[in-house]
């Protein structure tokens, strides 16, 4: 895996790719639907802190770079669920999707957040939370969603338990560009960590989590120490301008959901790389730089101090 001179995360073998692509050479991969959760909690400064996580380097797929829980979508996620807050219409509207499609990707943001960081977006009523998911009768209920061999919807009925859809706002929808061999429609979403639960490292494809301010990880990002995906570094820059995990929870109706797609053409013998509203992601690729990986040499291995995030979708 290669980066830019920055902590981009960017595959060496995207322009043959990509260039694949572009002489009709590559039938793109339909993407499966994901969701992703920024678990928000207020700090004593500068604003909430994110909770991230790293991929293990180890990883096929991004090994190393820093993302958020998540991952695909369940067809089992659009079994009917108690729900609270918005209904399944209002999140259709709000996500420019039918209410079964709406209902999965919230269930499976829910979902995600509790197999990947231990949290729970759900209470025994439409007003309530639950207070703590520590224990080894939640840990088994945990393994076995994540073995597939539970579904959420059982889970949540068999505990007495209502989804918090309230607690959830629509943050913004990133597509795995076409020339990607697994492409993701991941929506991603802003959460207030609920009081009295804590987040652990749960996900087998994380070797490291962290709370962190989104302006110092940016920070990080920008110096090369910490490596991202492009709507990972995205996302967290849109953060840094709420004082509140409560603010951006609020911000969140206003998001933009129009889907990000990377797009990527040939002029001449060089390819352009770009996402649209995202300028600083462009790339200008050589076939030089092809043959000798990305511009700017090899990756980071992350923080001097080990910190920092994994598992996620692989957008």
């Amino acid at each position: 895996m290669s980066s830019t001179t920055n902590g981009q995360w960017y595959p060496p073998e995207w322009p043959d790719r990509i260039r694949a692509l572009a002489n009709g050479e590559l039938t793109p991969t339909e993407p499966r639907r994901a969701a992703t959760v920024l678990l928000l909690r207020d700090s004593d400064s500068g604003g909430p802190a994110v909770h991230m996580l790293r991929r293990r380097a180890s990883m096929a797929f991004a090994g190393g770079a820093y993302a958020y829980p998540g991952g695909s979508v369940d067809p089992r996620d659009e079994r009917p669920v108690a729900w609270a807050g918005p209904s399944r219409a209002q999140w259709a509207v709000r996500m420019g999707v039918d209410p079964a499609t709406a209902q999965a990707i919230v269930c499976a943001a829910v979902r995600e957040t509790f197999e990947e960081a231990g949290v729970l977006l759900a209470g025994a009523s439409a007003d309530t939370v639950v207070a703590d998911t520590t224990g080894e009768d939640w840990e088994a209920d945990r393994a076995a969603l994540v073995a597939h061999e539970l579904s959420f919807a059982d889970f949540l009925g068999r505990r007495g338990l209502m989804l918090r859809s309230d607690l959830l706002g629509a943050w913004a929808r990133w597509i795995t560009p076409e020339f990607e061999p697994r492409r993701y429609d991941t929506w991603f979403f802003v959460a207030a960590l609920p009081e009295g639960q804590r987040t652990r490292n749960a996900s087998t494809e994380a070797d490291r989590t962290v709370w962190i301010q989104p302006g110092a990880a940016a920070a990080g990002y920008d110096r090369g120490e910490l490596l991202m995906m492009p709507p990972t570094i995205a996302t967290l820059r849109g953060l840094q301008r709420y004082a509140t995990a409560g603010d951006a929870l609020a911000a969140a109706e206003a998001q933009d959901l129009t889907p990000v797609l990377a797009r990527a053409r040939l002029v001449g013998g060089e390819i352009e790389l770009s996402w649209p509203g995202h300028d600083e992601f462009t790339k200008h690729i050589t076939a030089t730089d092809a043959a000798g990986g990305a511009p700017g040499g090899g990756a980071p291995e992350g923080p001097a101090d080990g910190t920092g995030p994994s598992g996620g979708t692989s957008t």
